[in-house]
């Protein structure tokens, strides 16, 4: 499915955040209480990056990405990653032709809107690296031609945490293309009561429709809110903020590796979203505070002792944003 670009200059920057706000609303029809993983798909979508979703089984992660796709009007395809799972089976491969005598290139799901990698990290790192090209530069290339993949087009990727059985680790390269990530946590109490709840009235996860998702938005308001959080402004203070949080990951006596010059731009990128999303046009430092632990915590590294004390890369990044000067 696709949609001619010229559609967006029809959509004001106002109307692109009421349908990114009622695409919240629609994705909270079907999950309960996982607003702060919603706020980070909408933030992923403005900044055309990547969000990879980690938590343990049962906890909506697939149906939270189920539920964005139902209430964009954008093609969605979905891949469960199994230990089996070859690159071809992602990004396509050269099939020949009996009636031709030639091979022709068969697409595979990668090329598609939004993919939902389902349980990236129960597929060997070769299987998923198939992902790095598509995800970098938007293109899959088979055989030495180049094919350019759909816009938008976003990658949202499941996980178990990676002491559960049957998980292999992710590349660090491949972490490292993932704008977020965000942790699904289990529910509160009365969160979950909400759930049993809705479940009781008959709410059927495998029927989004009949929940009453609908779409919302689509290619026209993605494009007009990008140019909006691309007019968002960035003093020379905040931008020099973001680097000294980085840096100061670089230096941390808790990490054998910091965070890259790509994931301050990355950090940049999600505050000034945040930013345009609370409506304002230029970012703050709680702008930055905000997205700090999901763009930065998988571009870190735990030095082993650190890990075996118990410590976490989202409290060596909270102490880090308590020590680095503000500024006003």
């Amino acid at each position: 499915m696709t949609y001619p670009a010229t559609e967006s200059t029809a959509v004001t920057a106002d109307s692109a955040r009421a349908s990114l706000e009622a695409l919240r609303t629609e994705i909270g029809k079907a999950v309960v209480g996982q607003d702060s993983a919603v706020t980070g798909l909408v933030v992923a979508l403005l900044c055309r990056g990547h969000v990879l979703l980690e938590g343990v089984p049962g906890v909506a992660k697939t149906l939270l990405v189920r539920a964005l796709a139902a209430s964009l009007e954008l093609d969605t395809k979905r891949v469960q990653f199994t230990p089996d799972l070859m690159p071809s089976d992602v990004t396509g491969s050269l099939v020949y032709d009996a009636r031709t005598a030639e091979f022709s290139f068969q697409d595979g799901p990668v090329f598609t809107n939004l993919l939902l990698a389902d349980e990236i990290n129960r597929t060997p790192p070769k299987t998923q690296s198939s992902l790095l090209e598509a995800m970098e530069e938007r293109q899959v290339t088979v055989d030495g031609t180049p094919r350019a993949l759909p816009d938008p087009f976003l990658v949202a990727a499941t996980m178990n945490p990676v002491e559960y059985e049957g998980t292999y680790p992710l590349p660090e390269a491949q972490l490292d293309r993932f704008l977020l990530k965000l942790t699904v946590p289990l529910p509160s109490r009365e969160d979950e009561i909400g759930v049993l709840t809705r479940h009781a009235a008959g709410f059927n996860p495998r029927d989004l429709h009949a929940a009453g998702i609908r779409p919302v938005a689509g290619p026209a308001q993605l494009e007009a809110a990008r140019r909006a959080v691309a007019k968002v402004s960035v003093s020379p203070e905040i931008a020099g903020y973001v680097v000294d949080i980085c840096r100061a990951t670089r230096e941390s006596p808790s990490l054998t590796l910091g965070v890259s010059p790509r994931g301050a731009t990355a950090l940049l990128a999600t505050a000034r979203a945040w930013a345009w999303l609370t409506g304002r046009d230029y970012v703050t430092p709680d702008d930055v505070k905000a997205l700090s632990l999901p763009t930065l915590r998988h571009r870190v590294q735990l030095r082993p002792e650190a890990e075996m004390e118990g410590v976490t890369a989202d409290a060596v990044i909270t102490a880090i944003l308590s020590h680095v000067p503000v500024p006003r």
